[in-house]
This record gives structure tokens, sequence and C-alpha cells, in this order.
């Protein structure tokens, strides 16, 4: 059993080795599960692979801008193997 300190602002400070065993790295969300009881369930948010995650995901990262075009032919491609 691990044993955390609340501070007086009402945070938690989670060690290194809680966060390996969840699989959370710096950078991450963490998701928190409240059950009626008093208990909760801590584990790592993961994507959920809806496109509310994806939109953005990208942005600044280069300098290229792609036309209607070259979208419709990555579409079109990308859906050629679903049959």
């Amino acid at each position: 059993m691990t044993i955390l300190t609340v501070t007086a602002r009402g945070q938690v400070t989670l060690r290194k080795d809680v966060l390996q065993h969840l699989g959370i790295k710096p950078g991450e969300k963490i998701e928190l599960d409240l059950l009626p009881d008093g208990r909760g369930i801590l584990k790592a948010a993961r994507p959920t692979g809806a496109i509310d995650g994806f939109i953005g995901l990208l942005a600044g990262r280069t300098k290229k801008v792609a036309t209607i075009e070259e979208i419709n032919a990555a579409i079109a491609q990308g859906g050629a193997h679903k049959k």
C-alpha cells in the first residue's frame, strides 16, 4: 500500500514508482473514477480514438499545407482497403 500526503492546498504528489506502475509519463493525464463508497479508481487516461482528440495534434509541427485534392486522395487511399 502506498500512502500519500495531502497538502494544505488539497494537492497530492504521486511518487515516481506509482506513476511508473500506472504507466504514466510526464505530460500525460490521469483519470480518477469516484465510487459511491468514498473510494476512487486511479488510472492512466488513454485516448478514446475520437476525432476530437486528433484535431490539432500536429498543429504547428509543419509548414506544409495540404490542398483539398491531397486531402481527398489521402482519404480515398485510406478507405480503399476496407471492403
